[in-house]
C-alpha cells in the first residue's frame, strides 16, 4: 500500500473522528492536519488508494407472498463436524431452496443463479482472541445471515429452450443446493422442488420444466420483479448506470437516498414504461408493442437473418441512407433550419423505398438492419421522454436485451431523449439491462438477505468465462482447471484479431461453459459487438466501509484513472513487458513443474486478453482505474492457483531482515527518545523502498546487504520532507513545555510489504508505540498480492521477532498471536504479562496492491473505530 508520493502517518486526536483526503497534494490528513511525513516516491509502480464513495443501505423490496419457506428446525451437522464446510442437515424442510431465477421472455431466457464461496475461513484461535478484544460480537446483526458466494449471469434464447434445461440440469442448478458441485446427479429430484420464474415463458413452460427437471415454477409478477431487479442493482452497484452519447461511454454514480422517482423503459420483445416512486411502488403508465420483438421479426422477413445478434452485425456495417428518406432530400440538400431539423434527420424511415424502383433483393441487408434499428430505437427514445415529461421526471433507465450493450442503439436512443427535452432530460443505460427481471425473481426467495446488502458488500470480478474481446458468455468461469488451459491453449492472438475456439465438452456436459466462436473479427471488433459485459458479482458480507473517512461519498480509491487513454497505454506498456518475469515468478513459486509452466502460459495468454480487451474499449468492465487493473491481475493468478508468486522472494527477504533486526533494536534503544523516534520514522520511509516488485530496489540489492541499503537509505531521508508534521507528531509522543506526553489508545499500521519494510520499518515502530502503552493493530492483506505481507504470514514474522524483544513477545501474546505460531524458545522463559497492551493482526478484506477503503474486513472496521493514530 506504498503511496505514490510516500507513506502518510496520521494522528488522531481523541475528539477527532474521520480522515480527510486532500486531492491537491494525494495525501491523507487528520483535521489538525497533522501528518508525521510523506517521503519522496523510491522505487515503486503501487498506487496509493486513499478516498471513496458513500455506503449504500440496502431497503426493503416487495416480496412475493407465496414463497418456499426455510425450516431451520432440527437442523444438525450431518457427518464430521470438524470438517471445514460441514453438510447442515434440515429434516423438517419440505420444499428446495432454489438458488436459481429465471426471466423467461419471448425472445430470452436470463438466468441468474447463486453459488456459494469454496474458500470460507474458519476462525482460529488467534481471530477468535482478536474478535475478543475488539469487541466482535458472533452473533450476526441481521434476522438471518447474507450467503457468502457468486451471482452469476446466464442467457439463452427462448427457441433454444432445451439447451437452457440442459445447462440447468448439467450443473444441478434445480436441485436447490449452494454447491451444486456435490450433488449426485443421478439423485432422484424432490417432488417439492421450486423455482423462481417471471415473464410469459413461466407460464408457458411450466409443464417441461417439470416434466424435464422435476421441478415446480413458482410464477413471480413480471412488473414486480423488474422494478426490484433496476433497484437493487442502482443501489447495490457502483457502476451499474451510464450514459451513452456519440460513441462516449460516462458511468453515473447514484445516489440511493436521491434514486426515487425515476422512468424505467424495458425494451423486450415489445416495450414496458414504468414509473418508479420507491421499493415495491410503482406503476406502468405506457408502452409500446414496437420493440425489440418487431426488430427481430421484421429483420428476419427483410434479410433472413437466423439470430437478433446476426441482425445486429449487420447493422455496424450498415448505410441507412441509401433507404431512409432525409430532410436534405426533401429540400435539395438543405436544412430546414427554421423548425431546428438538419438536412441528415430522417424524414420518413424507409421513405426512399416508395420511388425507388427496387425490389427487396436490390437493397442491402446491412442498410435494411440499420434502418430498421434506427426507426426503432428513436420512437422509443422519444415516447420515452414523453412519458417523463408527462410525470416530471429528469432520469430515465433503459433496460433489456434490445439494447444489447449495442453502442449504435445506446447512441440513437440518447440522441432521442437530448433531441426532444432539449438536453433536459438524461437517458441512462444498465450494465445488467437485460437481466433485471431475473434479479428481482432471485429476490424473491426470502432468507437471501439481499434486502440487507449494502453496496461494500459487493465486488464484481471477471475471470475466464466473463466477456472479453468478442467473447460470449454462456455461464460462470469453467469450472475445471485442465478445462481453462485446454481452452487458453487454443486461444489465439494475432495482431487485433481474436478468436475464442468453443472448448471440448467433456463427457456429461453441455459444453456450455464457455465461448462462442466470437461473430466479429478484427477491424470490425468494436465496443457494439453484442459483448454483455457484466461479470461475476460475489456477495462478501464481511466486508464494511471504514469508519474513519471523513466522506465516503467524496472518496475516491483511483489516484489513477484509466478512462485517460495515455494512463491506459501507459499501464498496458508496464504489466505488458513485466508479464514475462510475473510469470518466471509464479511458475518458480510452484516448483517450476510442467503442470506450473502450462498454467503460467495460461495465465498469461488469459491476462493479456483481459488486457487487449480494456485496450479496445476501456469502460467494458464498468469504470477501472488502476486499483482495479492491478486486482484483476491477481485474480487472473489465483483463477489458475498461483496462490503467491512472490512465495521464495517474500521467504528469503523476510528471513534476511529478521536476522539483522536485533542489532537494529540494539542501535534504537542506545539513542535518546527524540533521537529514536525521529530515527523510527525515517526507517519506515527508508524501508519502503524494498519493494521487489521494482527493478531499482533489485538493482539497489546488489550494492549492499539489507541492513547497509536500510542504514543508507534512512540517512537519506533529511527533512523537510513534503508533508512535514513530525514536531506535533513529537509533540504528542514526547510532551512539551511541561506538558505530558498522551499516548495514543490504539494505532493501525497498514503495513505493505514483506522482507525490510515490515521487519526493519513497521516492527521497530511498532515497538515503540507498545512501549507507550499503545495498542497497536497491524492491517496485512487477506491474500497475497505481489510481495506484500499477508495477515496468514504476519503471526510467525512477529514471532520470529519477539524471540528477540521482550516487549513484542509480551504483547504478542496479549494480542494471541504466539498461541500456535512460537514455540516456548523465549529470552527469560517467563511467560508474558496479560495486562500487556495487545499487538494484534487484522486483515483488510483486500487481495490487491492497492487498499479501496469502501470495502475492509469487519474486523479492520471494528479495530478502526477506537483507532486515534493511522499510519496507511
Amino acid at each position: 500500500m506504498a503511496g505514490l508520493n510516500g507513506d502518510p502517518f496520521l494522528g488522531i486526536d481523541d475528539n477527532i473522528e474521520k480522515l480527510q483526503y486532500n486531492n491537491n497534494s494525494k495525501e491523507v490528513i487528520d483535521k489538525e492536519g497533522l501528518v508525521v511525513g510523506i517521503g519522496e516516491d523510491s522505487s515503486n509502480n503501487k498506487n496509493n488508494n486513499q478516498g471513496g464513495e458513500k455506503d449504500m443501505a440496502g431497503n426493503s423490496i416487495h416480496r412475493s407472498g407465496s414463497r418456499p419457506q426455510l425450516d431451520l428446525s432440527k437442523a444438525e451437522i450431518q457427518g464430521n463436524s470438524e470438517e471445514r464446510d460441514p453438510t447442515i442437515l434440515l429434516p423438517n424442510q419440505t420444499d428446495d431452496i432454489s438458488h436459481l431465477a429465471l426471466d423467461i421472455g419471448g425472445s430470452l431466457i436470463k438466468l441468474v443463479y447463486f453459488s456459494r464461496h469454496e474458500d470460507q475461513s474458519v476462525d482460529d484461535k488467534r481471530k477468535k482472541t482478536v474478535k475478543e478484544r475488539l469487541g466482535i460480537s458472533n452473533g450476526n446483526r441481521r434476522n438471518f445471515p447474507i450467503l457468502g458466494g457468486r451471482l452469476h449471469f446466464v442467457k439463452f434464447e427462448t427457441s433454444k429452450l432445451n439447451e437452457c434445461l440442459d445447462f440447468i440440469s448439467s450443473k444441478q442448478l434445480h436441485r436447490g443446493r449452494i454447491d451444486s458441485h456435490h450433488w449426485n446427479s443421478e439423485a432422484p429430484a424432490n417432488e417439492n422442488a421450486v423455482i423462481k420464474a417471471t415473464g410469459g415463458g413461466a407460464y408457458k413452460f411450466a409443464d417441461l420444466f417439470k416434466e424435464r427437471l422435476g421441478v415446480s415454477i413458482d410464477k413471480e409478477d413480471e412488473m414486480d420483479c423488474l422494478v426490484a431487479g433496476a433497484n437493487f442493482l442502482l443501489k447495490a452497484i457502483r457502476h451499474e448506470a451510464f450514459t451513452h452519447m456519440e460513441g462516449h461511454k460516462e458511468f453515473v454514480q447514484i445516489d440511493h437516498n436521491d434514486l426515487f422517482p425515476y422512468l424505467l423503459v424495458n425494451i423486450g420483445s415489445g416495450v414496458s414504461i414504468i414509473k418508479v416512486d420507491g421499493d415495491g411502488k410503482f406503476q406502468r403508465v405506457s408502452g409500446t408493442n414496437v420493440g425489440g420483438g418487431t426488430y427481430w421479426g421484421l429483420g428476419r422477413l427483410l434479410t433472413k437473418c437466423n439470430s437478433f445478434d446476426e441482425l445486429l452485425e449487420l447493422s455496424q456495417r450498415g448505410d441507412n441512407r441509401t433507404i431512409d428518406m432525409l430532410v436534405g432530400d426533401i429540400y435539395g440538400g438543405m436544412d430546414y433550419s427554421k423548425i431546428g431539423l438538419s438536412a441528415s434527420t430522417i424524414a420518413s424511415s424507409f421513405g426512399k423505398a416508395i420511388s425507388d424502383k427496387k425490389e427487396l433483393q436490390d437493397y442491402r441487408p446491412e442498410d435494411i438492419s440499420l434502418s430498421l434499428l434506427r426507426m426503432i430505437s428513436y420512437n422509443i427514445g422519444q415516447i420515452s421522454y414523453l412519458n417523463a415529461l408527462r410525470f416530471g421526471l429528469k432520469r430515465i433507465f433503459f433496460g433489456g436485451f434490445f439494447i444489447r450493450g449495442h453502442a449504435y442503439t445506446m447512441d440513437t436512443i440518447s440522441f432521442a431523449v437530448h433531441f426532444w427535452s432539449k438536453g433536459e432530460a438524461q437517458a441512462m443505460f444498465l450494465r445488467h439491462e437485460g437481466f433485471l427481471g431475473a434479479v428481482g425473481a432471485f429476490m424473491s426467495y426470502q432468507k437471501h438477505g439481499l434486502d440487507d446488502l449494502m453496496v461494500h458488500h459487493l465486488v464484481e470480478r471477471f475471470p475466464m468465462g466473463a466477456p472479453y474481446t468478442g467473447g460470449k458468455i454462456h455461464g460462470p468461469p469453467l469450472g475445471d482447471l485442465n478445462e481453462k488451459i485446454s481452452w487458453m491453449e487454443k486461444f489465439v492472438l494475432k495482431g487485433t484479431e481474436i478468436t475464442a475456439p468453443v472448448p471440448m465438452a467433456p463427457p456429461g456436459t453441455t459444453g456450455l461453459g464457455g465461448f462462442e466462436v466470437p461473430s466479429s473479427r478484427g477491424a470490425t471488433l468494436r465496443s457494439d459487438a453484442s459483448a454483455l459485459n457484466v461479470g461475476v458479482l460475489h456477495l462478501v458480507p464481511t466486508l464494511e466501509v471504514f469508519p474513519l473517512l471523513a466522506d465516503p461519498k467524496m472518496y475516491e480509491p483511483n489516484t489513477i484513472d484509466l478512462s485517460d487513454h495515455k494512463e491506459l497505454e501507459y499501464w498496458f506498456t508496464v504489466l505488458s513487458e513485466h508479464l514475462p518475469d510475473l510469470v518466471d515468478k509464479a511458475v518458480a513459486s510452484e516448483g517450476g513443474t510442467d503442470d506450473a509452466k502450462r498454467r503460467g502460459d495460461a495465465f498469461a495468454r488469459a491476462f493479456s486478453a483481459h488486457l487487449a480487451r480494456l485496450m479496445e474499449e476501456p469502460a467494458a468492465y464498468g469504470k477501472l482505474g488502476l486499483a482495479n487493473l492491478l486486482e484483476l491481475r491477481e485474480e487472473c493468478l489465483r483463477e489458475f492457483q498461483f496462490l503467491d508468486a512472490y512465495r521464495s522472494i517474500k521467504q528469503r527477504e523476510n528471513e534476511a531482515s529478521l536476522a539483522v533486526l536485533p542489532d537494529l533494536l540494539l542501535e534504537l534503544d542506545h539513542m535518546d527518545e527524540e533521537t529514536r523516534l525521529l530515527t523510527l520514522i525515517e526507517g519506515v520511509l527508508a524501508a519502503n523502498i524494498f519493494d521487489w516488485g521494482s527493478r531499482a530496489c533489485v538493482d539497489l540489492y546488489h550494492k549492499g546487504t539489507i541492513i547497509e541499503i536500510y542504514r543508507m537509505s534512512r540517512n537519506k531521508m533529511q527533512r523537510p520532507w513534503q508533508v512535514d508534521d513530525f514536531d506535533l507528531f513529537k509533540e504528542r509522543m514526547l510532551g512539551s513545555e511541561g506538558k505530558k506526553p498522551r499516548p495514543h489508545k490504539r494505532a493501525l499500521l497498514f503495513v505493505d510489504n514483506s522482507g525490510a519494510d515490515i521487519v526493519l520499518g513497521m516492527l521497530p515502530l511498532a515497538r515503540e508505540l507498545l512501549r507507550r502503552g499503545t495498542e497497536v493493530v497491524l492491517v496485512a492483506n487477506s491474500l497475497p498480492a505481489l510481495n506484500d505481507v499477508t495477515a496468514m504470514e504476519l503471526p510467525d514474522i512477529v514471532a520470529e521477532a519477539a524471540k528477540h524483544c521482550d516487549i513484542l513477545r509480551r504483547a504478542a501474546e496479549a494480542g494471541g498471536l504466539l498461541v500456535d505460531a512460537m514455540n516456548n524458545n523465549t529470552l527469560d522463559g517467563s511467560r508474558g504479562n496479560s495486562s500487556s497492551v495487545p499487538l494484534m493482526v487484522v486483515e483488510n478484506g483486500c487481495g490487491s496492491p492497492c487498499i479501496d477503503l469502501r470495502q475492509v474486513s469487519s474486523e479492520l472496521a471494528a479495530a478502526a473505530k477506537h483507532a486515534d493514530l493511522v499510519r496507511v
